[in-house]
């Protein structure tokens, strides 16, 4: 993420708007990470963020807060952009064939894409997010091996050594994930270090690797990171593929979605 000068000095009221905002983009915030970017005490943060969870907008994690959007529970048109990761998953769709073998993540757009996956494709789906694997299941014709674990409250994702083991144990045709930010310098970055291991192996285990990102994404950066943006094959936005906002990326990524 990256600091909201205008943060100092805010009512409540914008600092929580500020809040959500920052939430809704990156899905999942460290307190620590939310009190820097907006230049206040985490005790601040703590308490926008219980009136938040209180009114129904947010879901409190340890040591941290979650989009609403990402809960299981939750319906796709609560989605932060919405239209624009529906966008994401259209384009996505182009990259799945019969037969491949791909590694997939979690998140709202990875939801999105799911849902559009025809019913007459036929490939092995594997991934570490139990969620994604119990959408895959509604496609008739497709393998789905999930890969279990303890599961981290942050990421929702099965993380941990023997994860991580199954996971070098693969070759994927093509690995599709989201990710929290993405910079032409700083790569892709997260906050937590299970999910940053998690992703590194997911990488490491792939051929070809395709990101998935709303361009709000772009040019944001935390403070974990997974890969450098040559590392990436497809960067799929909602962005037009020659998009003039894409052109710091084009040293290092291959091709544009």
């Amino acid at each position: 993420m990256q600091a909201i000068d205008t943060a100092i000095g805010l009512l409540k009221d914008e600092r929580k708007a500020l809040i959500l905002k920052e939430v809704n983009l990156h899905t999942r915030i460290y307190l620590g990470d939310l009190a820097n970017t907006l230049k206040v005490s985490e005790d601040t943060i703590r308490r926008d963020i219980n009136d938040l969870a209180e009114e129904g907008q947010v879901i409190k994690i340890r040591g941290g807060v979650m989009s609403k959007a990402y809960h299981h529970a939750s319906s796709l048109q609560e989605t932060y952009a919405h239209q624009s990761k529906r966008t994401i998953a259209e384009k996505t769709l182009s990259l799945l064939k019969d037969g491949m073998f791909i590694l997939i993540g979690g998140g709202t757009t990875i939801r999105e894409l799911v849902k559009l996956i025809p019913n007459d494709l036929k490939a092995t789906f594997i991934t570490v997010n139990p969620l994604t694997a119990v959408e895959l299941m509604d496609k008739p014709n497709l393998e789905i091996i999930l890969i279990g674990g303890q599961i981290s409250r942050y990421s929702q994702m099965s993380v941990g050594g023997e994860v991580y083991q199954r996971l070098s144990e693969l070759k994927a045709d093509l690995c599709i994930m989201g990710t929290n930010a993405i910079d032409s310098r700083e790569g892709l970055t997260d906050s937590d270090w299970e999910t940053v291991q998690a992703k590194k192996a997911m990488i490491k285990a792939s051929a070809k690797i395709a990101i998935l990102a709303i361009s709000e994404k772009m040019n944001t950066v935390m403070r974990m990171k997974i890969a450098d943006v040559s590392q990436i094959d497809y960067l799929v936005t909602e962005l037009p593929a020659d998009s003039s906002l894409l052109t710091p990326y084009r040293t290092g990524i291959t091709q544009f979605l």
